[in-house]
């Protein structure tokens, strides 16, 4: 029945299947001790989303949380792979025990028996029939567990990506996340609901997108809501006249760690600092660096970012001007903007992305 209830919760019916870059994607890095060792390839629709969410995470871990002498990103290039490991351990737990309110984590591993048996009105996809949940009390336990099974989310063939997100929603419990269907069990959850849930531990949508809330079936009140450690930024230049650049939740803009999760014109990415500080003492947001990671396959370094947030009356106006396409700024200069109004973006000899 639970795993009636996954595929329930995601397609709104029970003989829809994951496409084939859903069923293909796993956890897979660059090659260790490069540039972007601390990296997750991503294609560039499907599951990236989701990849990219799970990247800011290990970010925060390499930067914010593991001990080693590196400083900066030396914290990200110099690892191995089992360091790489580690990190994706130390991510996916932070997210299930998150989503298990900090007092469980489920995780779906796909064993040889099969626990279901299809029935009428049933497609089975051979895998999903095949999922045995481990249930934890200990974040501890539950990362230790991740990192002595990684292979199971990180080697080709694993099917990695949705393994995780079917222990996502069982960390969450289905019950609860069923209430947020906008049509009951006819529904299917939405990508916010999901992408809410991988940075606050809460599924709410409307913290993501700028609707109205909270609503009855939305997760918390705003009282209840704290500054996370991971952020999310968003800007989509054809939505621009209809919704507001305020449209994310404040707290989500400025979370605790200068790590964002950004939505570009429909592209997701991560943009991050590398001072923990940097979001505690309004001096510090004057003029810093920002590093920004596309996921796309022909980026080969991180991007350095110079922000200025000074108000320079004398230079010319670099707002966006819709009517004139070559005054437009790249739309990861605009996302940035929806965070430090006004704000100027150099490159530092990158060609800008987006």
């Amino acid at each position: 029945m639970a795993t009636w209830g996954l595929r329930k919760l995601l397609f709104g019916n029970l003989f829809h299947l994951f496409s084939c870059e859903w069923e293909k994607a796993y956890f897979r890095f660059h090659e260790p001790y490069s540039d972007l060792a601390y990296a997750l390839e991503a294609e560039k629709w499907g599951p990236r989303a989701i990849l990219m969410a799970v990247q800011a995470h290990i970010i925060k871990y390499l930067l914010f949380v593991r001990n080693t002498e590196y400083t900066h990103l030396e914290r990200l290039c110099r690892i191995n792979r089992r360091e790489q490991g580690e990190a994706l351990a130390a991510a996916l737990a932070d997210t299930l025990w998150a989503a298990g309110e900090g007092g469980r984590a489920v995780i779906c591993l796909i064993t040889a028996a099969i626990h279901v048996m299809p029935s009428r009105g049933y497609k089975a996809d051979n895998f999903t029939e095949r999922i045995q949940l481990f249930e934890f009390s200990e974040k501890a336990a539950a990362q230790k567990f991740i990192f002595d099974h990684i292979n199971c989310f990180k080697d080709e063939g694993s099917h990695g990506v949705i393994l995780f997100l079917y222990s996502l929603l069982f960390s969450r419990t289905l019950e609860r996340t069923f209430a947020l269907l906008p049509d009951g069990v006819t529904g299917a959850v939405s990508l916010q609901a999901m992408l809410s849930l991988l940075l606050t531990g809460r599924a709410s949508p409307h913290k993501l997108n700028g609707s109205r809330g909270p609503g009855p079936s939305s997760e918390g009140t705003e009282a209840q809501w704290r500054r996370g450690p991971v952020g999310y930024l968003h800007w989509d230049r054809a939505q621009r006249r209809a919704v507001p650049l305020s449209q994310v939740c404040p707290r989500l803009r400025t979370p605790r760690l200068p790590i964002w999760l950004c939505s570009v014109s429909g592209r997701y990415s991560v943009l991050f600092g590398t001072d923990s500080q940097l979001l505690s003492d309004w001096k510090m947001e004057r003029v810093f660096h920002l590093y920004f990671y596309s996921g796309q396959q022909e980026q080969r370094k991180t991007a350095r970012l110079t922000i200025d947030t000074h108000s320079h009356h004398w230079e010319k106006d670099q707002s966006e001007d819709p009517s004139s396409p070559g005054k437009r700024r790249p739309s990861v200069e605009m996302a940035i903007r929806t965070k430090w109004a006004g704000a100027t973006v150099n490159w530092n000899g990158t060609d800008p992305f987006f």
